[in-house]
């Protein structure tokens, strides 16, 4: 099975491609459920993200619609990822808030933290069992067999990434592959929209993991323009 859809959902510029224009941004979500069946939750794990919000995502969203929370605060810049235990905790919190919108939590490292093994392996560590993670791992000092193979160990899956100047290492390390696309570089070194020829060769690499007996989660970051919004419809027509 896969689940496509974009990193955030509550962006004035999609007003007129996603929602009517002046549309009351309370209701956003509600209206993306009509179009998308999961998406991308920005959370700061540096403080506990209230009750409440969560209640109402169950609410604004019908029933096998599936939330992932992104730690936007990066635990390695204020200790998570040598001081993991309360990070943990909170994610915890969180993960049981989300109900029968459980998705998969992804860890966000900062793309100037370099490899440290026994660091990841102490943070993936503090987490509880029944949380599906993935760990986005930007420096390319994580780019290891070795670290790959901790993954596994963990039951965590790599993130895998596309984007301009990032590595697209297309190696699935759980039973669940998470995919974020940062947008399509075509020379020019920005994140624009990907071509229809782009998305249908990540429509086929998303077939054989389903086929291989992966779920896949997939979302598309590049919201300038509406980009992530025509490029997850025109992915998940090309599942269909």
């Amino acid at each position: 099975m896969a689940h496509i859809g974009t990193s955030g959902w509550s962006y004035d510029h999609w007003e007129g491609l996603l929602y009517p224009a002046g549309f009351d941004s309370l209701h956003r979500l509600h209206a993306y459920a009509a179009s998308f069946q999961t998406a991308e939750v920005h959370a700061d794990f540096r403080h506990q993200p209230p009750h409440a919000a969560f209640t109402a995502w169950q609410h604004d969203t019908p029933d096998g619609f599936q939330l992932s929370l992104f730690d936007a605060s990066g635990p390695a810049r204020d200790g998570g990822l040598t001081a993991p235990e309360v990070w943990a905790e909170r994610i915890a919190v969180a993960w049981e808030d989300l109900g029968p919108r459980q998705g998969m939590v992804l860890v966000h490292l900062h793309p100037e933290i370099e490899r440290d093994d026994a660091h990841l392996d102490a943070l993936l560590g503090a987490l509880p069992e029944d949380v599906s993670v993935a760990v986005e791992l930007r420096h390319d000092s994580w780019l290891d067999e070795e670290v790959y193979r901790l993954l596994e160990r963990r039951g965590a899956a790599y993130c895998v990434m596309s984007g301009p100047g990032l590595p697209t290492v297309l190696r699935p390390t759980a039973e669940r592959v998470y995919v974020r696309f940062h947008g399509a570089d075509h020379g020019t070194g920005t994140a624009g929209s990907y071509r229809d020829d782009e998305l249908q060769g990540w429509a086929e690499r998303i077939a054989a993991w389903e086929d291989a007996g992966h779920e896949v989660f997939a979302y598309f970051a590049n919201d300038l323009e509406g980009y992530a919004v025509r490029n997850a419809a025109k992915l998940v027509e090309l599942l269909v």
